[in-house]
Parts: structure tokens; C-alpha cells; sequence
């Protein structure tokens, strides 16, 4: 098996290429999406890929966590920095709210349950005029998210949940989502690990709201609807549930294809479906499927040794 210190190790190298390579402008925006899609991803695989929870209401989770950096760095003159903590914790604190009496739910029930609190949650930053200014949107932010800033805490973050899914954690979560009950007599707290896959997911979404402010200066609530849900699900589902990497992969792909035919918007969405058709057709389990990238590699290593 592949130590998980190389694993690091090329993450952080990879880290400082995205971070210093040389490039302009239009490239360095590209970098900054990547990392803000990368991370969110990252926050509903752990949901959705490795624990089975189906969500598809985690946009909320990222407006949060945008409206509260975006608040205490306007109005407050926080620094950039822990208004960033604040709003994934804030969104963390919402999602553990929530989780008291939704987690209960299984299977498509949970699913609905996130579509229609994920709009609540939405319509009450819309309707909150006097405090979040409403449909109007939020301008005046700051623009603290940098290429540097980007990379480093989707480095930051992406090591954390590789090392977290490699341990006990990880090993709870994938046997409560094979089988809920088989967990249970091994052992495993599969409520309680459940609840913490929740929180996790839902900082990691707050952080990529934070960024994502951070990065265009302006918010409204209709950047965080349904759609950019589905978007962050269908991001998972064609990385393959249950590979980290394979999201990461997936969310990289994607962030790319939508950028590089913005110029042809009438025609952006339809290669978009086109592509996740065609994954589903030809590779239904994702591109990397339930595998890391390191355990294909092995696999490859050890047919040609076998040859």
C-alpha cells in the first residue's frame, strides 16, 4: 500500500506548482475556481461518497459561510482570516442544527429533506433584506482570495481529509454506508460517525463560500441555488463515490470545461450533460470509481511485475 506521506508529499508539490507557476491572468482565475470547486466537492464526498448520505442542498452550507466572512470583513473589519474560520464554522454549527433530526432520515428522504432546507436557507438570505441586503447581493468584499490563498487551503484541506479518510474515521464511514447494520455490530457508532461527516462536509462547503467571496467581491443568494448543488453532487458521482481524488479529479475537469467554453455559454451546459452522460454510459462508477488514484497505480505496478 502507497504510505500516505507520499501522498502528501506530492500534494504539497503539487500545492506549490499551482501556487507560484508562472501565468497570466485568465489562468491564475482558473487556479482560484479550481481550488474553491475542489474544496466544496471535497466537503459533500465525504457526505455523499463515503458515508451513502445522498445530499443535494450543500449550496446552502457555501452561502452561509460567504455571507458570514462577507459580513464580519465589511461591516466589522475583521481580518480575512478568521472571518474565513468563522463561516465554515458558522456553516458547521447550521449543519449540526439541521443533522439532529434529519440524519435520521435514510436513503431518498434525506436527499429531499436537503433540497428543501438548502432552499429555506437560501430564502431567508433573500428575504433578510435589513441584514444580508437580499436579492440585491452583497458587494464591497474585499478581494482576499488570491491564487496563493486558494491553493494553500485547498492544500491544507485536502491533506486533512486524505489523512482522516486513511484512519478510523474513514474506515467508520465506509462500513456504515455498506451496511448500516453490520457496522453497528462491529462496533462502529454509525449515528455519531454519520453526524461528523456531516460537519466536515459542511465546513469544507463554508470555506469554498468564504473563498468564493472572497474571490468575486460580490454575493447574491441565487449563486448558492439548487443548481450549484446538483453541480457539486454530479461532481462526486462522476469523480466516482468513495475516491477523494477521483472528486478532486472530477471538480478539476469540470471547473476546466466550464471555463474554457465560456466563450460558446449557449452550447457550455450541453457539453457539460453531454460529458456526465457519457461518463455514466461508459464508466458508471465514476472515474475513478470507489479506488484512489495511488491504488490504481499499484494495481498497474503490479500487473506488469506479474507480466
Amino acid at each position: 500500500m502507497l504510505k500516505l506521506s507520499k501522498v502528501n508529499i506530492f500534494i504539497i508539490i503539487l500545492g506549490l506548482l499551482m501556487a507560484y507557476w508562472p501565468m497570466g491572468g485568465y489562468q491564475e482565475g482558473i487556479i482560484i475556481l479550481l481550488c474553491i470547486n475542489a474544496i466544496a466537492a471535497m466537503g459533500v464526498s465525504i457526505l455523499t461518497g463515503f458515508t451513502g448520505i445522498f445530499t443535494l442542498g450543500h449550496a446552502a452550507y457555501m452561502a452561509l459561510g460567504a455571507y458570514t466572512t462577507a459580513i464580519l470583513t465589511v461591516r466589522y473589519d475583521v481580518h480575512w482570516l478568521p472571518a474565513l474560520i468563522a463561516g465554515g464554522i458558522v456553516a458547521l454549527i447550521i449543519a449540526w442544527l439541521i443533522g439532529i433530526p434529519t440524519l435520521k432520515l435514510t436513503g431518498d428522504y434525506y436527499a429531499i429533506a436537503s433540497i428543501g432546507l438548502g432552499e429555506a436557507i437560501r430564502l431567508i438570505l433573500e428575504n433578510w433584506q435589513s441584514f444580508t441586503r437580499g436579492s440585491r447581493g452583497f458587494p464591497g468584499i474585499d478581494p482576499y482570495t488570491t491564487r496563493t490563498i486558494a491553493v494553500v487551503s485547498f492544500t491544507i484541506l485536502a491533506i486533512f481529509i486524505l489523512n482522516l479518510l486513511n484512519g478510523r474515521l474513514g474506515r467508520e464511514l465506509k462500513a456504515s454506508r455498506d451496511d448500516n447494520i453490520a457496522a453497528s455490530f462491529m462496533g462502529f457508532n454509525t449515528p455519531a460517525s454519520k453526524m461528523k461527516a456531516l460537519l466536515i462536509s459542511a465546513f469544507y462547503c463554508g470555506i469554498a463560500g468564504a473563498l468564493l467571496g472572497g474571490y468575486m467581491s460580490f454575493i447574491q443568494p441565487s449563486m448558492f441555488d439548487m443548481m450549484k448543488s446538483t453541480e457539486l453532487t454530479a461532481v462526486v458521482v462522476f469523480g466516482g463515490l468513495g475516491s477523494m481524488t477521483g472528486t478532486i479529479l472530477g471538480s478539476a475537469a469540470i471547473t476546466l470545461i466550464m471555463e474554457y467554453f465560456r466563450d460558446i455559454s449557449q452550447y457550455r451546459m450541453l457539453i457539460y450533460g453531454l460529458l456526465l452522460v457519457l461518463i455514466m454510459v461508459f464508466r458508471p462508477e465514476g472515474l475513478l470509481g470507489s479506488r484512489e488514484i495511488w491504488e490504481i497505480f499499484k494495481f498497474k505496478n503490479i500487473l506488469k511485475s506479474g507480466n
